[in-house]
């Protein structure tokens, strides 16, 4: 299991020990989501994190079927392609009466159909006879709850909890409460349909007399309450219901999408794999869909990651960053609280409803350390408005927008010296404030921590893009006297960067300048989100260009976060070696924007592979940065999230670097620079690509040195344009 745990003045994700699981059947429906064993249980005991989660808090933490006493055998499961239902096979074992076998094993057939809701965890159990003389069964149920908080289950010791509730057990019900120290009750609701023959404690039991051929259905709804909810029961939908609203959601996001179809099978169920799962991890918030980070740890609202998804999936769907701009722009911090890092303009970090997290044991109820997450929040709407020409939505916002580029200058800037830096000044939060927020990640070359106040590499590349962006948008708002002077600061900016930053003996920018202004001089892939917004100069560009396929970064199945050779490099650590795959998609992002696609399409085509070796195509957070070996897959990150969104996202971004693809909604142009394919793609097809009101279907087919794209269909005014 992992745990996010102090060491000096850092929190961070460690892991103590190996999941019992190493791939837990995940689902996820809005603040609620489920980490099972392949058997659908649930087994929290000796510091497991299975469990149906509510807001952070684990609802419940034990449940068990088995058939006369015994756990049935395993056939298989598996989360169907939608990602909104876990199913699982099972067959009785040999069930004994005394000495003798009663029933062989194999004559009964359990099936399992697990779906999340609204709240609720809906259950269908089917037990289907296929011997051919009648049985007797006994089906028990068993089920625990400790209302542990996320950060608990991590690891994180709680000098004293709340109190729990006296159990209630109706005839089709059961019901665990507990009263927690942030003043909440919290309620796991369980009922069965048909009601129970008798409860034994925790335990549900059911006689099944079944026929040759005869099938039994038990339906278990387990719904997670709080005191918020009222005195509701677990009855509101029955499992169809809450099924057919399940997949009816799903349609509807599905349907407003651009889709993509490969002439690669293997191909295509990546893309659905990441499809789906970014429709599992979007939740749908008052403000709009918004992509929860990841599961289990991050599902929540986090400021960099959700910016960072939306911009890697937004030529694919631009409702989710309207949705994450609306979020960041209403809980935009206004005051000066710095036990929570927060100040005027800053876009949020994380925020999570825990009961820890109110009674601020740890701290990140609401909480804003991070350096990074206000210019990408700029650049997003600017991004956003390039992308629908939705200048109405951009107005609305744009107060928002004009306090994050007042928190760059003030409190970005505290020493005016043009670059943003960072210090903690809260003191329980994060050190780290970058992308790579572990207490190690920042450095010198002989292995010395920086000093704060840090001014990252990537940052600067993020203010730079943050004011371009903000440019356009003010000249698109009339006020041409705030575009020229972001314009100039912009330049002002790329001047100094290229002189502080750059080492020309790496071959890549500096990770940081330190409180000293000395420059970290690491190799490290941070220089690499220099290319994606822009601000590195050509000449470097094409250096970087040649480092990043270099097999001190790359490993044949991406670039490394460290490159090999750097003090504190470390295939297996968090941040000093390892592979993030959103990383490489901003690289790749990047190197197609400078001309350098032959480079970006080498990552696709290593991420492609690295997909084939995961558990359903399925990219993770992140993973072990060994070198690429002949008939071996990339190495697994113990606790890595998986689903994660911006994970996810990768393979969006990557195609859209290949395909040189830009969308000009204001301009009603879709554009094609230089575009490319790997030698695993004959074709691509695009469908339902909208521009404002206007759509086209495109046809991309794979030549020897370049992509022809062809028109299949086209609705409403829109302009193509393909540059050899």
């Amino acid at each position: 299991m992992s745990e996010r745990i102090r060491i000096g003045d850092q929190w961070y994700v460690s892991a103590k020990s190996a999941r019992a699981e190493e791939t837990p059947q995940v689902i996820k429906s809005g603040d609620t989501f489920g980490l099972f064993d392949r058997f659908g249980d649930i087994h929290a005991g000796f510091g497991g994190d299975q469990g149906l989660y509510h807001e952070d808090t684990r609802f419940l933490s034990g449940l068990r079927l088995t058939l006369n006493g015994v756990q049935p055998l395993f056939l298989g499961s598996t989360v169907k392609e939608g990602n909104n239902l876990l199913i699982v096979e099972l067959m009785n074992a040999d069930l004994m009466l005394g000495h003798e076998v009663a029933l062989p094993k194999g004559e009964v057939h359990v099936f399992r159909a697990k779906l999340l809701w609204r709240g609720a965890c809906h259950e269908h159990i089917r037990i289907a006879h296929h011997g051919m003389q009648p049985v007797r069964l006994t089906l028990g149920l068993h089920f625990d709850a400790d209302f542990v908080d996320l950060f608990e289950v991590r690891g994180t010791t709680r000098e004293r909890r709340g109190e729990m509730l006296p159990t209630r057990t109706l005839a089709d019900e059961l019901v665990f409460g507990y009263h927690g120290l942030d003043g909440r009750e919290r309620r796991t609701h369980i009922r069965l349909d048909p009601a129970p023959a008798a409860w034994s404690g925790h335990e549900a039991s059911f006689t099944l007399e079944l026929e040759p051929h005869q099938e039994a259905h038990l339906y278990c709804t387990v719904a997670c309450r709080t005191d918020d909810d009222g005195e509701q029961r677990a009855t509101e939908l029955d499992y169809d219901t809450a099924y057919r609203c399940n997949t009816e959601a799903r349609s509807r996001l599905h349907s407003s999408q651009c889709r993509i179809e490969t002439s690669h099978p293997l191909m295509d169920l990546w893309l659905d794999r990441s499809v789906s799962d970014l429709a599992m991890l979007t939740t749908e918030l008052p403000s709009g869909p918004y992509p929860y980070a990841g599961v289990p740890w991050y599902s929540t609202t986090f400021g960099r990651d959700g910016v960072l998804t939306a911009r890697e999936y937004l030529w694919i769907d631009p409702s989710m960053a309207r949705g994450v701009l609306a979020f960041l722009a209403a809980t935009q911090a206004t005051t000066e609280e710095p036990e929570r890092d927060a100040e005027p303009g800053k876009i949020l970090h994380e925020a999570r409803k825990s009961e820890m997290a109110q009674t601020g044991e740890v701290p990140f109820g609401r909480y804003y350390g991070t350096v990074d997450a206000t210019p990408l929040f700029v650049a997003l709407a600017g991004a956003y408005y390039r992308r629908t020409g939705d200048l109405a939505f951009i107005r609305g916002i744009w107060p928002n927008v004009l306090a994050a580029l007042e928190w760059i200058d003030r409190y970005g800037d505290r020493d005016g010296d043009g670059f943003v830096e960072y210090a903690r000044r809260s003191t329980t939060g994060l050190v780290q404030q970058g992308w790579k927020d572990s207490q190690d990640s920042v450095f010198h070359d002989d292995g010395r921590m920086a000093d704060a106040p840090i001014a990252l590499c990537e940052v600067q590349a993020y203010v730079y893009e943050a004011r371009r962006m903000a440019a356009e948008l003010a000249a698109a708002l009339g006020d041409t006297a705030l575009a020229q002077r972001l314009e100039g600061q912009a330049s002002e900016l790329r001047s100094r960067f290229q002189r502080e930053f750059w080492c020309e003996d790496l071959g890549v920018y500096a990770i940081a300048l330190d409180g000293e202004k000395r420059p970290c001089r690491v190799a490290t892939s941070n220089a690499g989100h220099a290319l994606w917004t822009g601000i590195a100069a050509p000449e470097h560009a094409a250096r970087m260009a040649q480092r990043f396929v270099e097999p001190d970064f790359f490993t044949g199945w991406g670039v490394r976060t460290v490159a090999s050779g750097q003090v504190r490099y470390n295939p297996m650590s968090y941040h000093n070696g390892s592979i993030w795959p959103h990383d490489n998609a901003l690289i790749a992002a990047g190197l197609g924007r400078y001309g350098h696609t032959e480079a970006a399409v080498t990552l696709l085509t290593s991420m492609f592979d690295a997909s084939l070796h995961f558990d359903q195509h399925r990219l993770p957070e992140l993973f072990c940065g060994f070198p690429r070996r002949a008939g071996e897959g990339p190495t697994l990150y113990p606790v890595a999230c998986a689903p994660q969104a911006w994970a996810a996202a990768t393979v969006f971004a990557m195609l859209q670097a290949c395909l040189g693809l830009d969308i000009d909604a204001p301009a009603g142009q879709v554009s094609f620079h230089a575009p490319r394919l790997p030698a695993f793609l004959d074709r691509i097809e695009l469908r339902e690509l909208r521009i404002g009101e206007a759509s086209v279907d495109l046809l991309l087919q794979r030549y020897h040195h370049n992509v022809g794209v062809e028109v299949i269909r086209k609705r409403g005014d829109v302009a193509l344009q393909v540059i050899i």
